[in-house]
């Protein structure tokens, strides 16, 4: 499952975009609303939350067979 953006408080900084490895965000602009492009690329890893500024702007959804694994931060 992708990330989920919160259109109304993400500020279009980009750096999800730059920290993301599995290129979830293909084509997307700064200053603009990243738009996942790659869904099913997804990794999960946590990083373009980490990497937000702005708390709440980027939620994982873990897929269920994960969440046996997946330990949040």
């Amino acid at each position: 499952m992708p990330p989920v953006l919160n259109r109304d408080t993400c500020k279009g900084c980009g750096n999800c975009v730059d920290i993301c490895q599995s290129d979830v965000f293909f084509g997307s602009r700064k200053g603009e609303v990243p738009s996942v492009t790659y869904p099913e690329e997804c990794w999960h890893c946590n990083a373009c939350v980490f990497e937000c500024p702005v708390e709440g702007a980027i939620r994982l959804r873990i897929p269920l067979p994960m969440t046996i694994l997946y330990k949040g931060g």
